[in-house]
């Protein structure tokens, strides 16, 4: 007898529309939940009823058991869905569910206990002969997992190596270490690091293995005894052990390997009596060799290419084992068809190190077309906050063939229009069209050997057409908007009565400052000097904020939006953000350091590593501050003194905000 009726989606964001829309198509009952930073969002619009659970900090709503718990009982719902991340792997919240009489949509609470952690993960899956990395994870009554043995296994697994937390994952915790002296100090900080993130510092150790692909297998079980899997992504398109882009299926994987991976899969989610979606991730080794890493217990962000390339919605299919039906599809009915590509949109600027980014979007417009799919919880006008992850959609697309796929998703970026926020399209668009990525013969070091930050920071720079047409635009868009406020005929933007001089402007891109001269010689028309060389152009309006322009027989379409002194425009796919900084007073950067160390962006201070009267050395840490999951150490910016700490553990500041001051040593010492 079905039991699910009404379902509480106990997330935020693409996850849980998309979690959303598969229970509307069922026909389900749906309510979400919501922080008060997520009060308008997406998902709060979309489900049938929203609750409110608490603060924007994820610990004050998103990640309280009680909160969700409450939420699901006073609106009624029997089953709760935890999407990925928050709750979906929290033990303690499955066990919760069950007690309250909620249908948990995931596995039972042993599983997902035992397989959250890395090193209990490993000692079940080598006792069912699944083939493990090579390492040392204390499994022997009386050994230890302190620094000092640590450092013994260590010489005797060999180099390179990896050390790894055994609570977590994402890439805290984790070192690669190269030289045996470098071990120790890699040691204690992953312990620091992973105590800080996870509430455990326990660590294991496991042999390197260079020019791997890390390839993933989806698998799912059933109450029945059933049991299958779903063929395998690929996700070795990492930047710090985070996945960027994911497909299906492998360029490395044939029929036969295929085969074999995925009934080991299907053996490890046998031995621990799984049920429901989850994955076992591998690592590929160059010489077809694979090795188990760890397991997911939940949907995984890239479920999407899963889903193009069998026709299935891994959804509903976690829906209906919750409700306790049989798998829809035996072994030899699963199907695969044409290949996948997904890529992570997220808030962050790669040539900042991939800083998170945050603040309003003043547009937002998905791309569509043939095999293309994007999803997303974003809207216009929304507010991306620190409080939660960088990735705010997926674009996906599928095709008969890998290359297919591949062309469909970069035009898809290229189309794709997001203004208000840097995103990491233009390092997306760098990937796509890499010839390693290309080629298939990728691995996971392919961001540290082919996007080193040297050539992310020249990514998107502008070339000399490139800023003279952003110029004109930049030009052309105040004139306009004079007009407006004028009330006269915009035709005779530019006119003059005499001879048309030349403006001189210093403009700012986003990514370099430039110089240019922009004299108007007919509407829409213009001459427009950068350095020594001159360009003739024209704009034509096509409509709201789009123009097409026009450079020596060449036409090119143009987006663009005014916020303030700021206009964003995306051009041939790559967007930046122009200022007219001609009459700016002097930057920061221009002046002598003040000794104002200040945050990088909005996010909540997790250590404070100073005081007031220390003695400090220019690129001594001082403060370490935490947004979108991501850690930033903010360093002195000059030898001296402390003469004042504004911040304390566990403030939320603003970006700008100023968090210590060191006075140079030698201001000091006079």
């Amino acid at each position: 007898m079905k039991r699910i009726h009404n379902v509480l989606v106990a997330n935020r964001g693409e996850i849980a529309v998309r979690v959303l829309r598969t229970c509307r198509r069922l026909g389900l009952r749906t309510v979400a939940v919501f922080s008060d930073a997520d009060r308008d969002a997406p998902h709060v619009r979309l489900a049938d009823e929203a609750m409110h659970l608490g603060p924007p900090p994820a610990r004050e709503s998103y990640l309280s058991i009680e909160r969700v718990l409450a939420a699901a009982k006073a609106s009624g719902a029997d089953a709760i869905h935890p999407g990925y991340g928050f709750l979906s792997e929290n033990e303690d919240f499955a066990r919760a569910c069950a007690e309250a009489g909620f249908a948990f949509v995931g596995p039972p609470a042993e599983a997902i206990e035992l397989m959250g952690n890395k090193r209990q993960a490993k000692l079940r899956m080598q006792a069912a002969d699944v083939p493990c990395i090579p390492g040392y994870e204390a499994a022997r009554p009386g050994e230890s997992l302190e620094d000092e043995a640590l450092v013994r296994e260590g010489q005797r697994v060999g180099f390179p190596i990896m050390v790894k937390a055994a609570a977590g994952g994402g890439g805290r915790g984790m070192r690669l270490v190269r030289e045996p002296g470098a071990l120790l100090d890699a040691i204690r900080s992953a312990r620091s690091e992973a105590t800080n993130a996870f509430g455990s510092g326990e660590l294991i150790l496991e042999r390197a293995i260079e020019g791997a692909r890390h390839v993933e297998v989806q698998v799912f079980a059933d109450a029945h005894g059933n049991a299958v899997h779903l063929g395998e992504r690929d996700c070795s398109v990492q930047r710090r052990h985070q996945k960027v882009i994911e497909e299906s299926p492998s360029p490395a994987v044939t029929p036969e390997l295929r085969e074999r991976m995925g009934a080991v899969a299907v053996q490890a989610i046998r031995a621990i009596g799984y049920r429901g979606a989850g994955t076992i991730e591998f690592l590929l080794a160059p010489n077809g060799d694979f090795f188990f890493m760890e397991m997911n217990t939940r949907l995984q962000v890239e479920h999407p290419v899963t889903e193009l390339i069998t026709g299935l919605d891994l959804v509903e299919w976690q829906l209906r084992v919750a409700d306790g039906e049989p798998l829809p599809l035996t072994q030899p009915e699963v199907t695969w068809r044409g290949h996948a590509i997904e890529a992570r949109l997220c808030a962050e600027d790669p040539a900042r190190g991939f800083l998170p980014q945050t603040g309003r979007l003043l547009a937002w417009e998905p791309p569509s077309g043939e095999g293309v799919r994007v999803d997303h919880g974003v809207r216009e006008g929304q507010d991306i906050t620190p409080f939660y992850d960088s990735m705010q959609a997926k674009l996906i697309a599928y095709g008969p063939d890998r290359e297919t796929a591949r062309e469909r998703l970069a035009a898809a970026l290229r189309e794709l229009t997001v203004f208000g926020v840097t995103t990491n399209s233009a390092f997306i668009q760098h990937v796509l069209g890499h010839e390693a990525f290309r080629s298939g013969r990728y691995d996971t070091g392919f961001v540290g050997a082919h996007t080193p930050p040297e050539m992310l920071q020249e990514l998107g720079k502008a070339s000399l057409e490139d800023q003279a047409i952003l110029a004109a635009l930049l030009f052309h868009d105040d004139a306009q908007a004079l007009a407006r406020k004028g009330g006269f005929d915009a035709t005779l933007t530019g006119w003059s009565s005499s001879y048309a001089l030349p403006v001189p402007v210093s403009l700012h891109d986003g990514a370099s400052e430039f110089r240019a001269s922009v004299r108007p010689v007919a509407p829409e028309s213009y001459e427009v000097r950068v350095g020594d060389t001159s360009f003739a152009l024209s704009l034509r309006g096509l409509g709201a904020e789009r123009a097409e322009v026009e450079v020596a027989g060449r036409r090119r379409a143009v987006r663009y939006r005014r916020a303030g002194g700021t206009l964003w425009c995306s051009l041939d796919g790559i967007t930046r953000q122009l200022r007219d900084v001609s009459f700016r007073l002097p930057s920061e950067r221009e002046r002598a350091s003040d000794g104002r160390l200040r945050a990088p962006m909005d996010g909540r201070i997790i250590r404070v590593s100073t005081e007031v009267g220390a003695t400090v050395k220019k690129g001594d840490v001082l403060v370490v501050l935490e947004a979108m999951k991501m850690e930033s150490s903010l360093i002195a910016p000059t030898d001296g003194v402390v003469t004042a700490v504004n911040v304390t553990v566990g403030a939320q500041v603003p970006a700008r905000h100023v968090v210590a001051v060191v006075s140079p040593a030698a201001k000091e010492a006079a």
